[in-house]
């Protein structure tokens, strides 16, 4: 009877990974299928019918990156007169008076700056966008974050797009690395964030089905904003809320894949963790406020809603990974006969390094050496099993929340902190359960080397190998910030 329950239970868990490996099946389809369509030509625009234009960059503590994102700004090709720059700072430390210093060179030089600092940071950054926004008179808004370098021409490659269409409600460019090959560990994020940007955008955007604005790097129409409902905090991811309540309310997207605006990837672990917490619990604070509103749609197909909550749940095929982890002890206990997983589990763990390939392929002359990074993916992806289903249950329960910012440190290339962090790390919430699952798969490789279960040892050694990363960069980033070169929290 045991045999049977275990058999079934894990056989349910591999039916839901099953779906999210054939909803990136279908993303890489798509992405084949429409990858030679040519992007929109960039409208021509008569430099007398420019636009005013506002370029918010939201600041919560970046001394280390908040000149260089004003200065990047600063240079953007567009007529002084008619660009305004808001440096929307929530920070308490020495940001403010860097953002000041800063602001007060370039209004010299001729530029409209403006740095709207609140004391009290009411709403996370969705309260700073919103709070700018009452105070900007523009129709068109850019939004970029502290740790992003936009090419001068950023604007000029954006701007006529929004308005040559007025149905357009925004434009997405992709995002770029400024220090992919400073670690194994950022070499893993590129590799990750290039797939997404470059196949699974693509293929959403040109296949019809709703895209997602990535919080930065993009250019919005006022209009839009205010009409889907203004930026709302009840969301640790007011980017995503906002660009699907924009498309349910008739406003298109627009993603330009030749449009790069680098920025600086998370160099630990921990830092990286905290991303991805912030991430999954808004997406599922997401998909619990606009899962209805998406069924109920009359503006979309039932192929657009299921892709659509599809894409809003991908983060659940994190818990089912812990489940695989939690149910391979009673696997090697009572073996159940169940020769089909072989194939199953097979088919589905050769989706995501296809999906990885495929973005490097699109991007690098180097794709194969680039791709060689996939297994420290796969390790991260594995050691975050517990911390992003800490970030669900969380998200499920709760509305909004602390927004804990990723940390920036200037990086470029393979420049910056190679021993020592400079900010005191965060309390991680998912460390005792990291190091309860690390203990319990390392229990599970013993049993299975000792009752003979060697088809289970890869996939068990791997959930060792993913928590053994956790665990190692949590301790060594918290025995670094005890030192005496400790810099305060930045």
């Amino acid at each position: 009877m045991m045999t049977q329950i275990v058999g079934y239970l894990y056989m349910a868990v591999l039916a839901g990974l099953t779906i999210y490996a054939v909803h990136i099946l279908i993303l890489i389809a798509l992405y084949l299928w429409h990858r030679r369509e040519p992007q929109p030509p960039t409208p021509h625009l008569e430099p007398d019918h420019y636009p005013h234009v506002t370029v918010q960059i939201p600041l919560r503590n970046e001394r280390r990156v908040a000149v260089r994102i004003l200065e990047a700004v600063a240079a953007l090709d567009w007529p002084r007169d008619r660009l305004e720059i808001q440096v929307l700072d929530d920070s308490d430390d020495g940001t403010t008076a860097l953002a000041r210093a800063t602001a007060a060179c370039l209004r010299e030089q001729g530029h409209t700056i403006h740095v709207l600092h609140r004391s009290q940071p009411i709403g996370n950054k969705a309260g700073a966008l919103a709070a700018g926004l009452a105070e900007c008179r523009s129709d068109y808004i850019a939004i970029f974050d502290a740790d992003f370098c936009p090419a001068p021409d950023f604007l000029q490659r954006t701007i006529p797009h929004l308005v040559a269409e007025p149905q357009l409600g925004m434009v997405q460019a992709r995002w770029g690395h400024l220090n992919a090959e400073y670690s194994p560990i950022t070499r893993a994020q590129a590799l990750a964030l290039d797939a997404h940007f470059t196949v699974e955008h693509l293929a959403r955007n040109r296949a019809g089905l709703l895209l997602n604005f990535n919080g930065t790097a993009g250019v919005w129409r006022r209009t839009a904003i205010e009409s889907a409902g203004g930026w709302q905090a009840d969301t640790l991811t007011e980017d995503l809320d906002l660009s699907y309540r924009a498309q349910l309310a008739g406003w298109q997207i627009r993603y330009l894949p030749d449009v790069v605006a680098p920025a600086e990837l998370p160099p630990f672990t921990t830092a990286f963790k905290q991303q991805q917490y912030r991430w999954a619990k808004g997406a599922a604070q997401t998909l619990r406020k606009l899962a209805g509103p998406l069924i109920r749609s009359q503006r979309l197909t039932w192929y657009q809603k299921l892709m659509a909550l599809l894409h809003l749940s991908g983060y659940f095929s994190q818990p089912l990974l812990l489940a695989m982890l939690l149910l391979t002890l009673p696997m090697i206990r009572y073996n159940p006969h169940l020769p089909q997983l072989v194939a199953a589990m097979g088919a589905v763990t050769m989706i995501p390094p296809l999906l990885y390939v495929l973005g490097q392929l699109a991007l690098y002359r180097d794709w194969w050496q680039r791709s060689l990074y996939y297994p420290v993916l796969m390790l991260l992806g594995i050691g975050l099993v517990w911390n992003t289903t800490l970030a669900l249950w969380d998200g499920l329960r709760h509305w909004g929340g602390d927004f804990n910012r990723t940390p920036k440190f200037h990086l470029r290339g393979r420049r910056g902190p190679h021993k020592r962090p400079t900010y005191a790390p965060p309390r991680d919430r998912a460390f005792l359960g990291d190091l309860c699952l690390g203990i319990y798969a390392l229990v599970a490789v013993y049993y299975a080397a000792q009752l003979q279960q060697a088809a289970l040892l890869p996939f068990i050694l791997i959930y060792v190998a993913g928590e053994l990363l956790m665990i190692s960069g949590t301790l060594y980033l918290h025995r670094a910030a005890k030192s005496p070169e400790k810099i305060t929290r930045t």
